[in-house]
């Protein structure tokens, strides 16, 4: 059996070195490294490239963390399966979200249901909540816009317009609404590749042969309302997320439908874990209570 050393890689692929793997895993780093060790030289072949302190995948290396994954995943799995018999009041659950939005109404209602289970929640945009789940490295993702994958079930949470938003100094702040050809050779700030706003946003201006002048790109909500505060430039969200404030105003675009849809997502063979399935059925009672 192979049980320890494929163990110790995992957790060396997944903290990136040595040094932490051991300390998550309450052993020493000697015996972690003889562990890993002893498999490269069993199969004679290399995990990793090993740069000083610094650890990084071989092709060989990714491929064996794509499955020792599914067998980390497995394990605790069984560990939810068994604590649920003694009333489903342990267990750890990694969410993966594009914004806290609707996940905190999620994250409230399952905890004051489940109060014991631990939630861990990682934010960033879409197609890195997918890919953590994709990767095991998250049960649960609450993202916008999904790319169709036979290995992954999505159920859709939300329909929301997409609106631009501008300082109190922009010539738009007064105005009720703007069409999208408003927009033409207007200073844009947007969110970085992957982000399902840029995508719907991009997809109607070229569509409409208007053409905008990105001023900036940032990788965040967060960073986003604070330039176009500063003036920098117009800035896009959808139309629940936007925060009243008293220096910037949300605008609709009155002549074009552009939408973001918010889906609750997870890998097929993850349907029958009792934590994803709760998660997601009290996830979507959320939506019924707001309708």
């Amino acid at each position: 059996m192979l049980k320890s050393e494929l163990r110790s890689f995992h957790a060396v692929a997944t903290y990136s070195g040595f040094s932490a793997a051991a300390n998550e895993l309450n052993i020493s780093q000697p015996t972690l490294s003889t562990q890993v060790k002893d498999l490269e030289s069993r199969y004679d072949v290399q995990l990793f490239n090993r740069v000083g302190r610094e650890v990084r995948l071989t092709h060989a290396g990714r491929e064996l963390l794509a499955i020792t994954a599914r067998l980390h995943q497995a394990e605790v799995d069984a560990e939810t399966l068994l604590d649920s018999f003694r009333g489903f009041h342990a267990g750890h659950l990694s969410i993966a979200a594009v914004g806290p939005f609707h996940a905190t109404d999620m994250i409230v209602a399952f905890k004051s249901k489940y109060p014991a289970i631990d939630l861990e929640v990682w934010f960033g945009n879409s197609q890195r909540c997918f890919d953590r789940i994709v990767s095991y490295q998250a049960d649960v993702a609450i993202l916008a816009e999904v790319q169709s994958d036979p290995r992954v079930t999505t159920r859709l949470y939300s329909t929301h317009q997409v609106v631009a938003f501008v300082n109190s100094d922009h010539p738009f702040f007064e105005r009720d609404e703007i069409s999208i050809g408003d927009l033409h050779r207007q200073k844009i700030v947007r969110r970085e590749p992957g982000s399902t706003t840029r995508a719907a946003i991009e997809a109607e201006t070229e569509k409409r042969g208007i053409e905008v002048e990105p001023i900036l790109e940032l990788g965040s909500r967060e960073a986003i309302w604070k330039a176009v505060e500063q003036g920098i430039g117009i800035g896009f969200v959808a139309d629940f997320e936007f925060v009243p404030h008293p220096n910037l105003r949300a605008i609709p675009i009155s002549d074009a439908r552009i939408e973001t849809r918010y889906y609750l997502a997870h890998l097929n063979d993850r349907a029958e874990s009792r934590l994803v399935r709760s998660f997601c059925d009290t996830a979507m009672d959320t939506k019924l209570a707001k309708v």
